[in-house]
């Protein structure tokens, strides 16, 4: 049984302008497209009839170009802005009746947000800016200097507890900010952005922090950003938008595999997809003697990765799941899958996956997974 989803978001809307409010329940305004929209009412509408839910444990990537309305959107969330019309809830609890005491425990408790811009107080030290969170809670000075301590290990910066930031680099100054989110121990990490202004390897490094910490903690993340590698890499479901509506919403395999449209396709279009296509695209019935066979391979396993497999034993892989074999892979149809052909023979273990609406690719498995696997390979 499907349990409740921490964020649940349906007919979302957000209207910049004069009399925005008319704009979501008017359908000859709702389908004017930007320009037109403006020219007719004044208004931009940043979010457009948005609908999603954010599933225990995932790690949630809302990705698009910059205007296209993802950075709007998960400020929406904690109402940082707020929305114009549509329903939001986290945990069932409906965040637009929220009043100002529940909005602010929201924020404190429940979901913290990691910026862009650090925002560290720079009179304070490392160890005094991540218990800043804890402080505003009214904990004690005692309880709220070890958490942070605690976390500060956790990210890597022991023995920099006394430093200023002004005597960080840029990549460090970003592992405080992330280790003041988790210091409150919110139920959601919200990211919007965290990594785009660091260098590439910087950024790598705190692409593979937020895996690690993920899979060691299991916290539900959601994640903006305008990478698509970043994306592919850390996401379990990804919702591309563009001009302020989500065009296609799933796991990074049906995005690269199975484009909604057009425009997702040339977004995806240089992608290497051995990197991210994984052997259920490649399967063909057959029964191949189990977990026991010389080449099994978990139904998660990256093309990339069985080819090399393959092309070891000189034959045929078995995909095996909990013991069970469900099918096979050979080098003719994993290089088929690179080369984007159709295969539309073989045995799927998806669970009615649909790459246009998102629905669960990994039959029930962990979410965290799917990230695990792509950190080395994309």
């Amino acid at each position: 049984m499907e349990t409740e989803p921490v964020f649940s978001v349906r007919n979302l809307w957000k209207v910049f302008g004069p009399k925005a409010d008319r704009v979501p329940g008017d359908p000859e305004l709702a389908g004017l497209d930007a320009a037109e929209l403006r020219a007719a009412t004044g208004c931009t509408a940043a979010v457009r009839d948005v609908s999603f839910d954010v599933r225990k444990g995932e790690v949630f990537v809302v990705m698009g170009l910059s205007g296209s309305g993802k950075s709007t959107l998960v400020r929406c969330l904690t109402r940082l802005i707020e929305p114009t019309s549509g329903r939001l809830a986290i945990d069932g609890e409906d965040v637009i009746a929220m009043d100002k005491v529940r909005l602010r425990e929201l924020r404190r408790h429940r979901a913290a947000m990691v910026f862009q811009h650090f925002g560290l107080l720079p009179h304070r030290s490392v160890l005094d800016n991540v218990a800043y969170g804890l402080e505003i809670q009214g904990v004690s000075r005692e309880e709220r200097r070890a958490k942070a301590a605690e976390v500060v290990a956790k990210v890597g910066l022991e023995g920099m507890e006394q430093r200023r930031p002004g005597q960080l680099s840029g990549g460090q100054q970003q592992r405080v900010g992330l280790a003041r989110a988790l210091a409150v121990d919110p139920e959601v990490l919200l990211f919007d952005e965290p990594f785009s202004a660091l260098d590439p390897m910087i950024r790598r490094d705190m692409q593979e922090e937020v895996v690690r910490l993920h899979r060691e903690e299991g916290r539900t993340m959601v994640f903006i950003t305008h990478d698509l590698t970043e994306a592919l890499r850390l996401g379990d479901r990804i919702a591309l938008m563009r001009d302020g509506r989500i065009v296609q919403l799933g796991t990074p395999e049906e995005i690269v595999g199975s484009p909604a449209d057009d425009y997702v396709r040339e977004f995806v279009r240089d992608v290497p997809r051995e990197q991210v296509m994984t052997v259920r695209t490649a399967m063909r019935a057959g029964d191949c003697g189990g977990p026991g066979h010389p080449g099994a391979l978990a139904p998660d396993t990256v093309v990339a990765d069985a080819i090399k497999t393959v092309s070891g034993s000189g034959r045929a892989a078995c995909v095996v799941r909990d013991g069970h074999c469900l099918g096979v892979v050979d080098h003719e149809r994993l290089l088929a899958v690179v080369a984007g052909s159709d295969l539309t023979a073989g045995q799927d273990v998806r669970t009615g996956s649909d790459a246009r609406t998102g629905s669960d690719a990994r039959g029930g498995a962990d979410p965290r997974a799917g990230a695990d696997q792509r950190k080395e390979a994309v």
